[in-house]
């Protein structure tokens, strides 16, 4: 997810020591090579690691010049992570239990049956999501008008006849009529409805429909995105040059890159999000900011 703000300075130093004394493919020693750091967000909050780095320079070997990083590392984050394994633990607690309670209240027929009689009809919108692929799905039939979930369950087909039937236990678990259902159009879900509620207007959600529209229009805002990233180039070479510094020009210098990294990475939410246009703007505000610093500091940018 992209970073819309600068990551705040950490709070604490960590070092962690290399020990791997040995090469493990040739069995020569390994020398220190080079100090590296990165920032970790625990539940303590911000940590910077520096990391003695080891190498072997045994030129014969086929670990030749390969970087050994120290052990204890990974007792803090996964790799090219920024969060802790602890804040990864929370985090996943927290789904299970909130998968839990979304469980109970769809599960509480009395509950539903007195929201949606407010509106005294329902409509339903249903859709799936399938974070990898080959995994269960996660269908999702929501009540449009009091925008409550009625029903939340993963299965491993998204076959016509399983739909089917999650909407089927829908209608039977309601005290009012269904006015009509909300989709993205997929076949399996239009012939679901036929066959469970058949005769109820079924749709296509207005997200689709400007998304279909704006086709032309996201096109050429995504060519325009692509040029515009082959002229942000060398982020990396600028991060490197800074990595054993500690002062506040260092700082800034990461707070910049990390800024131009966030707008390379976010893509925007199209059609109502033009993601081109969005990153021009990012751009842009860097750009000018630079040009204030440069500024200051009696050298204006060309």
């Amino acid at each position: 997810m992209p970073r819309w703000n600068v990551r705040p300075l950490p709070a604490q130093t960590t070092e962690l020591t290399n020990h791997i004394q040995t090469c493990t493919s040739c069995q020569g020693p390994t020398w220190a090579a080079a100090k590296a750091s990165r920032s970790v967000t625990t539940l303590n909050g911000i940590v910077r690691l520096r990391l003695q780095i080891r190498s072997c320079r045994n030129p014969e070997c086929s670990r030749h010049k390969v970087c050994f990083r120290p052990e204890q590392e990974g007792q803090f984050a996964l790799t090219q992570q920024e969060f802790g394994l602890d804040v990864i633990a929370l985090v996943g607690n927290l789904l299970d239990r909130y998968d839990e309670l979304l469980a109970l209240s769809c599960s509480d027929t009395d509950r539903l049956k007195r929201i949606t009689a407010v509106a005294g009809r329902v409509i339903l919108a249903i859709d799936g999501l399938q974070p990898d692929v080959g995994h269960e799905v996660l269908w999702v039939i929501r009540d449009v008008l009091s925008g409550e979930v009625l029903l939340a369950r993963s299965l491993l087909s998204s076959c016509q006849a399983d739909l089917a039937k999650l909407l089927c236990e829908v209608k039977a678990a309601l005290d009012v009529p269904i006015a009509g259902i909300v989709s993205d159009g997929q076949t399996s879900i239009r012939k679901a409805v036929k066959q469970a509620l058949d005769k109820v207007p079924h749709q296509l959600c207005h997200f689709h429909y400007l998304r279909e529209a704006a086709k032309p229009i996201y096109e050429a805002d995504r060519h325009a995105k692509v040029q515009l990233k082959k002229k942000v180039r060398g982020i990396r070479p600028i991060e490197r040059s800074v990595e054993e510094r500690d002062d506040l020009e260092a700082e800034t210098v990461r707070g910049y890159c990390a800024a131009i990294r966030s707008a390379l990475t976010d893509d925007g939410r199209p059609p109502l999000e033009a993601s081109g246009l969005k990153l021009a703007d990012r751009l842009t505000k860097v750009a000018e900011s630079l040009d204030r610093v440069d500024v200051k500091r009696g050298s204006p940018r060309n």
